[in-house]
């Protein structure tokens, strides 16, 4: 789509982010149209400066997104929860693109993901989680997320706090400690390290996490699972009015765990709507009637 003013012609198009901790997805629209599709390092205003989100940016994206002057950005990320930090992403895009930018929190985008225009509880289990309940406009309850040192129950970043934990308490039994350790290259006090000396101990955390993806058979590792999710459920969902709202997923943890969210949310007499690995499709749609 085009439109020519003083004989300067403007693709109207727009460009779609969703940033978690970990990545960022990133998708160019015409219309109803992806006509590019990348994934960046996560984007996240709380622990990268202007000039860091710049650096990610310009080095990370493929060059179609740089061809031309777009009609609009719109930004959804972790940590973009106030004025400021929103201001940090926004000056930082608005220099790379020369585009109009509108950046807002990455749960809003989930809740626009998920329920398009419609109301619901919607729910980011990820790198982190948090939630929300959305009127179909805007989120108007929030439970605070806390991030992973007081909060992001039944996230990559709290089951992986909690197995290294118990690893390096000898509490894990001994054949998975020990396969942990092969399989991350590390001894316990380089783990101790690896954590402690990290700008983003969250993202560490939700990377050895993945570690018990593929255990569920596992007794202890279902367990924690379980207690994980159903303390996200314990935490947050039950200070939602539940029972006469629909709730749905989106999120890495929440589509490798579904078959256990599924049965956390049976125990609370929750039927979920839907489990979904990404809020992008659902943005096209909202972005695409709006």
């Amino acid at each position: 789509m085009y439109f020519c003013n003083d004989n300067i012609t403007y693709l109207i198009m727009k460009i779609i982010a969703d940033s978690s901790a970990s990545r960022t997805e990133w998708i160019l629209l015409d219309d109803a149209t992806v006509i590019e599709h990348a994934f960046t390092k996560g984007l996240n205003p709380f622990f990268q400066t202007r000039r860091d989100i710049s650096h990610i940016v310009r080095l990370e994206l493929p060059e179609a997104f740089f061809k031309k002057r777009w009609e609009h950005i719109y930004f959804y990320g972790a940590g973009c929860s106030n004025a400021e930090k929103k201001k940090i992403v926004e000056a930082s895009l608005v220099a790379q693109f020369k585009t109009p930018v509108s950046v807002e929190s990455d749960l809003l985008g989930a809740a626009r993901g998920l329920f398009i225009t419609e109301p619901g509880i919607a729910c980011i289990l990820g790198s982190g989680s948090n939630s929300c309940f959305y009127d179909g406009k805007s989120v108007v309850k929030n439970v605070r997320s806390l991030g992973f040192v007081l909060g992001d129950e039944g996230s990559a970043s709290y089951i992986g706090k909690h197995f290294v934990s118990d690893c390096l308490k000898d509490i894990a039994p001994e054949h998975l400690r020990n396969s942990f350790y092969e399989y991350i290259h590390l001894s316990p006090d380089q783990i101790m390290d690896s954590i402690f000396d990290s700008e983003l101990p969250g993202n560490t955390l939700s990377v050895y996490s993945r570690f018990l993806m593929d255990k569920l058979d596992m007794d202890y590792v279902y367990d924690l699972i379980y207690r994980s999710i159903d303390a996200f459920f314990n935490r947050n969902i039950r200070q939602y009015d539940y029972k006469n709202n629909e709730i749905s997923f989106v999120g890495s943890n929440a589509c490798a765990y579904s078959g256990v969210l599924n049965e956390v949310a049976k125990s609370y007499g929750i039927t979920i709507k839907k489990i979904l690995p990404s809020s992008i499709p659902g943005l096209v749609k909202y972005h695409s009637i709006k």
